[in-house]
């Protein structure tokens, strides 16, 4: 996927669980299939996920995520995750991750969606709260390359 991409594998996540969070190391762990190239994402037990960065690009996320989602939570019209450990580098792992409460729900897919006026509305409300919201000191926005 990524030049310089580290390796995420069960194993791995099973090992820092086991070092940072041994009351979570013994839950299913099951590898989530996702659209997203920046994290490994894994299904922790029935309502948790673990996130971890693949590249060097997402280093910074779990940190600023553990900072800012619990502040921003209480200003958005839907759920956003909830930041339930914040994991630290290890002697195989070069960045933070995280646990997160899991969130249910579906992917949009073209042609499956059943209310595509009702997700742009969620949606549009969604980023118009986002806007609104002023927390002094908050991260800027991040696109990660240029629109050209």
């Amino acid at each position: 996927m990524h030049a310089g991409e580290t390796r995420i594998s069960g194993s791995l996540v099973r090992r820092l669980l086991a070092e940072q969070f041994p009351q979570w190391a013994r839950l299913p762990l099951k590898s989530v299939q996702s659209s997203g190239t920046v994290n490994a994402l894994y299904r922790l037990g029935d309502d948790m996920a673990v996130r971890l960065p693949r590249v060097a690009d997402g280093a910074d996320d779990a940190l600023k995520e553990h900072t800012w989602l619990p502040r921003l939570a209480p200003m958005l019209p839907f759920p956003v995750p909830e930041i339930l450990g914040l994991g630290t580098p290890a002697a195989d792992y070069p960045w933070h991750w995280s646990v997160l409460r899991w969130l249910d729900g579906d992917l949009p897919a073209p042609g499956a969606l059943t209310g595509p006026r009702e997700l742009a509305a969620d949606l549009g409300a969604f980023v118009t709260a986002l806007r609104g919201i002023d927390l002094p000191g908050g991260p800027g926005a991040y696109r990660g390359t240029p629109l050209a």
